[in-house]
């Protein structure tokens, strides 16, 4: 038969809204099939949808005029798109129940009604008469519909994006009864019935839906990106701000967490005269929780600061205070008191890095540590007297500063920052401090934790 470009542009344009609406829901369906893939985590109600959404296009575009025009009839082809027409039900009520409106007897109608389908296009593949089976297949979908709409509707209590939901779904069950009850009865065909701007309108309903919860999900990480904010600041005001002036001690600490908040913390306890004490404490974890625990390990160590001279009481006191408040997470910290005058420092630790002295271009570890605070109340500690003389520097540090690693997984390590230190005899405290930051923030492929330095130099 002779086709005309007049009979093309007559069936093309016969068929311009169903072919939009084939073509934007295949490409829904193809938009979400790539969300699920970049999620890497299947979602049945998504994949359901995605599968509808794609065959309900497949199959406008396959049941066109402008195909049927190009493409002579054949008993194959009709019986395909029979098979096409009927298993687009199948992700359609498998979508459906998905939704959770339906509750058990709305499960148990819609995968009775998917079986009965895949029945039927065994049946088309058997020889059963078309026309039989199409309306087996019309009364089957105004069967399992109707139950469906009524139990989808029967909850009254719900929020605005369900009512859009019930609303296009409504709409678009409503075009399915209206097509199928007129196939069924012999008055149309599918491509003349009105079902598909129905299922146009159901797309538009998911899409405000999809909108409106994706603009309320934005709204909730910005609030709580603003809080986070506010936390940052508030977590920063209880670290000090500075060492106070001394002509015995010149003391620089930094401060890097790996999110907005984090567990790390250091205190400078106020002493009077030649002495100083200095605390260093990690908090396992990060974030909010081991933000809030590195907050209580404040008040916990301002509660004990008539034992600021001795820190196996003060690291006992603290570790008494945070226990059964740490929520199973646990705390390393590291303590030194250092007395200029009488020419001595005191240090007891708790599951803590060593400390590092560089004296006369050497380095060497102080190590004295006791069980990490707040696991055991009863938990005793232990303190090691070391001399102090002038030249002397000290650091204090956290485990994210030797356990950072590089792209070959090896880590910094104590040697390694043993080596920095003794290279950095000249420098000052605060020049000392940066370098030893950058050094790992280079060394290290990603920040994998809380990083905290403190040197103290006396004179």
């Amino acid at each position: 038969m002779q086709i005309s470009a007049t009979d093309v542009i007559h069936a093309f344009r016969k068929d311009e809204p169903s072919l939009f609406i084939g073509a934007a829901s295949v490409t829904v369906g193809l938009v979400v099939v790539g969300f699920l893939l970049m999620r890497r985590r299947f979602d049945r109600l998504l994949s359901f949808f995605a599968w509808f959404a794609i065959l309900y296009g497949e199959r406008l575009w396959l049941t066109s005029s402008v195909l049927r025009l190009m493409d002579s009839p054949s008993l194959l082809r009709a019986r395909f798109g029979a098979a096409l027409t009927f298993f687009v039900g199948v992700p359609a009520f498998l979508f459906f129940q998905e939704t959770g409106l339906l509750g058990r007897a709305g499960r148990v109608i819609a995968y009775t009604v998917c079986w009965l389908e895949m029945a039927l296009i065994a049946a088309i593949f058997a020889g059963a008469p078309l026309g039989l089976l199409y309306n087996l297949s019309s009364g089957l979908v105004i069967a399992g519909s109707l139950p469906l709409v009524f139990l989808a509707f029967r909850q009254r209590d719900a929020g605005r994006d369900v009512v859009v939901f019930r609303a296009g779904l409504l709409i678009f069950v409503v075009f399915v009864l209206w097509a199928n009850t007129r196939e069924l009865l012999g008055y149309t065909t599918y491509t003349t019935t009105v079902e598909p701007y129905g299922f146009g309108l159901f797309l538009c309903c998911l899409g405000y839906v999809a909108g409106k919860r994706a603009l309320d999900r934005d709204q909730q990480l910005a609030s709580l990106h603003q809080e986070l904010e506010v936390a940052k600041r508030i977590q920063l005001s209880i670290l000090p701000a500075s060492f106070p002036v001394s002509e015995h001690f010149t003391v620089a600490a930094r401060y890097v967490p790996m999110t907005a908040v984090a567990g790390d913390f250091y205190e400078f306890l106020p002493t009077s005269g030649p002495t100083a004490g200095l605390l260093v404490a990690d908090v396992s974890g990060h974030g909010v929780p081991a933000a809030l625990i590195a907050s209580m390990v404040k008040m916990a160590t301002s509660a004990q600061r008539q034992h600021a001279a001795s820190p196996e009481r003060l690291l006992a006191g603290v570790n008494e205070a945070l226990c059964g408040s740490t929520q199973g997470q646990f705390v390393t910290a590291a303590y030194v008191y250092l007395d200029a005058e009488q020419g001595g420092l005191s240090y007891a630790a708790a599951g803590h890095p060593p400390m590092l002295l560089l004296r006369d271009g050497q380095v060497c570890w102080i190590e004295e540590n006791g069980l990490v605070l707040g696991v055991l109340s009863s938990a005793a500690y232990s303190s090691t007297q070391q001399t102090l003389r002038k030249g002397d520097r000290l650091l204090l540090y956290t485990d994210g500063v030797i356990e950072a690693a590089n792209g070959g997984a090896e880590e910094f390590g104590q040697e390694r920052l043993g080596r920095l230190l003794t290279a950095s005899a000249g420098r000052t405290a605060e020049e000392m401090a940066d370098l030893i930051l950058s050094t790992v923030q280079d060394w290290a492929s990603t920040q994998t934790d809380d990083l905290t330095v403190v040197v103290c130099d006396c004179h």
